[in-house]
């Protein structure tokens, strides 16, 4: 089977265009994976920022929480004070 000069010509365009194509696709496709590998990172980064913050948040509730801070707590804001020993009755039932 020959090929006349029309359709050699019109393969060779053909071939030319599906290299071409395939060029431009894999071109994009390296440009979209460093984008998503970029907003990756970004989300990896904000992860860790926010599990530096909730480590800080339980570290801040367990010292909220803690017997000297209510102590201080009582006696700055609420004026409380420990009654003397003397005053302490103890009820039984």
């Amino acid at each position: 089977m020959t090929l006349g000069p029309g359709k050699i010509a019109l393969l060779t365009g053909l071939l030319w265009f599906a290299a071409l194509g395939s060029a431009a696709g894999a071109i994009y496709a390296k440009h979209r994976a460093r984008e998503l590998f970029v907003e990756l990172e970004k989300l990896n980064t904000n992860r860790d920022n926010l599990e530096i913050e909730w480590g800080q948040l339980q570290l801040e509730q367990s010292a909220w929480s803690s017997h000297a801070f209510v102590e201080q707590v009582a006696i700055t804001r609420l004026h409380m004070a420990t009654p003397p020993a003397r005053e302490i009755q103890v009820v039984r039932p």
